[in-house]
């Protein structure tokens, strides 16, 4: 069955201040990558030109909380992209340059063939797994590997 994704985080610094050009300079190339990868299906946009997410206003009033959502074919494909992945794991491993420390920053969930999350639904994920913790409903891969 196919996978949902959402990760999120919030800027140290306000989203355009010089100290995060890396990281955005760096998502285009990334995004490529997860695109191309075996077992991706979708990924959200922002709108007109924008090929990322970053200026989608997920959290009213908070333009520095950005969110990645994406569908992957299962959980097996996704952590090969978010972990094997070179240019990913080298954005990942910088994540605290740019961003605070959230928890939970991510959530999986099993999704129906066919469905594309909403940023609602998504964020509504990351809170019930922050809310009741993992589950076979809204999981982390720890809990997906300690678990399969």
């Amino acid at each position: 069955m196919p996978i949902a994704q959402l990760n999120v985080a919030r800027f140290r610094r306000p989203k355009a201040d010089p100290a995060n050009q890396t990281f955005m300079d760096a998502l285009d190339h990334v995004n490529a990558q997860a695109d191309a990868a075996d077992g991706f299906i979708w990924r959200l946009v922002g709108e007109g030109d924008a090929n990322d997410a970053t200026a989608i206003e997920a959290v009213a009033g908070d333009a520095d909380f950005i969110v990645n959502l994406s569908v992957w074919r299962d959980v097996a494909s996704l952590e090969a992209f978010a972990y094997r992945q070179a240019d990913h794991r080298t954005v990942l491993a910088r994540r605290s340059d740019w961003f605070d420390a959230m928890e939970p920053s991510l959530a999986l969930w099993e999704v129906p063939e066919g469905h594309i999350p909403s940023v609602t639904e998504a964020l509504g994920k990351l809170a019930e797994l922050g809310r009741d913790g993992p589950s076979a409903a809204v999981f982390t891969f720890r809990w997906w590997r300690e678990n399969r």
